[in-house]
């Protein structure tokens, strides 16, 4: 495993105190504007991204990048979940993360 640039869980909630660091979330796909991918997060925030055109919509979408202001992220690594995807676990796992079992993780 690859710990010399590891990747913060964060859902749309968590994802504004990881401005400028890189992160890793899941969005469900909704719609394209502009060469932007516009996802709805596990938490039910709607992120943008950058360079993550081309995901089918509805279906969930990992998402590796930088953290950027106003709910965006960068993208350098998307990896298509498919349609059948549960985000609540995913969900519970970023509060964990970064909350009260926080020293578990990177």
């Amino acid at each position: 495993m690859d710990t010399s640039g590891p990747a913060a869980f964060v859902n749309g909630e968590i994802l504004k105190m990881f401005v400028g660091r890189r992160v890793r979330t899941v969005v469900q796909a909704q719609r394209e504007e502009g060469g932007l991918l516009i996802g709805q997060s596990t938490d039910g925030h709607q992120l943008t991204i950058k360079g993550a055109s081309g995901a089918p919509m509805s279906h969930y979408v990992e998402i590796i990048g930088i953290a950027e202001p106003n709910q965006a992220i960068r993208a350098e690594v998307c990896t298509d979940f498919g349609e059948n995807f549960d985000p609540a676990p995913f969900n519970g796992l970023c509060k964990l993360a970064n909350g009260q079992m926080k020293d578990l993780f990177l």
